[in-house]
């Protein structure tokens, strides 16, 4: 399984510590240590990095993370999208893969960091009050926009990473970034005569892998090939936003 590089601080100071401790209490006795061996394994198995490979048809908006759905919200204006549009929410406990990725194809128009606060993820004020990056995409040309992902951090979650760039270019199910430590992931597209919403509340979801909804298209005569979404990264220069 590919490991995330962005956990490697985190890896290996839990090697050590984790390390130290097991093997202190493993020579008072070996049952003692099992559990420092368990929390090892669940910290290198946060950062995994599956590969995801799927086709995409013109209109198609895949998950930005992979999570439970926590909320389907629709607005009737939004300040971001100019109009309508519709609002679904992304639980990422500590067990899933925590992973972002671009839910279309296009080009980034806009980032924005806000310094907030460290609500559990699952508050529904969440979203507005914790700390977050947003990334407004221009989607390809015959999809409908803007698409807008905000990383929101959570209660244990103390660093957003993200390694987009304005004006940056970007295939659908392409690697962006991550959050440490359990977190939410919103998706807001607009709401458009025509736009499905194909997942419901309570729905696990797969980053680059689960449609999460369709757009009215201009032109729907093609299918995306399959992409490696995981290979297809951005540049290694790094943009992170985090807490002191």
């Amino acid at each position: 399984m590919p490991i995330a590089r962005e956990g490697l601080r985190e890896m290996v100071l839990s090697t050590l510590v984790l390390g130290m401790l097991g093997l202190g209490f493993s020579y008072l006795a070996w049952p003692l240590g099992l559990p420092f061996v368990v929390v090892w394994i669940w910290v290198i198995a946060f950062f995994r990095d599956p590969k995801r490979v799927r086709s995409y048809a013109p209109g198609d908006l895949c998950a930005p993370a992979d999570g439970t759905v926590t909320e389907i919200v629709s607005f009737e204006d939004d300040e971001h999208i100019g109009g309508p549009a519709i609002r679904i929410g992304i639980f990422l406990s500590l067990f899933n893969v925590h992973i972002n990725r671009c839910p279309c194809g296009g080009r980034i128009r806009s980032m924005a960091y806000f310094k907030g606060e460290f609500l559990d993820a699952r508050h529904p004020e969440s979203g507005q009050r914790n700390e977050s990056n947003m990334l407004v995409f221009d989607p390809e040309a015959q999809m409908p926009g803007p698409v807008i992902v905000r990383q929101v951090a959570g209660l244990v979650a103390r660093r957003i990473i993200c390694h987009a760039r304005v004006n940056d270019q970007v295939a659908i199910g392409q690697r962006f970034g991550l959050i440490k430590f359990g977190s939410r992931t919103e998706l807001i597209i607009p709401q458009q005569e025509g736009t499905k919403i194909l997942v419901t509340v309570g729905q696990t979801v797969k980053g680059g892998l689960t449609i999460m909804a369709t757009q009215p298209t201009t032109s729907a005569d093609s299918v995306s090939p399959a992409l490696d979404s995981a290979g297809a990264e951005l540049a290694d220069s790094t943009h992170a936003a985090s807490n002191p």
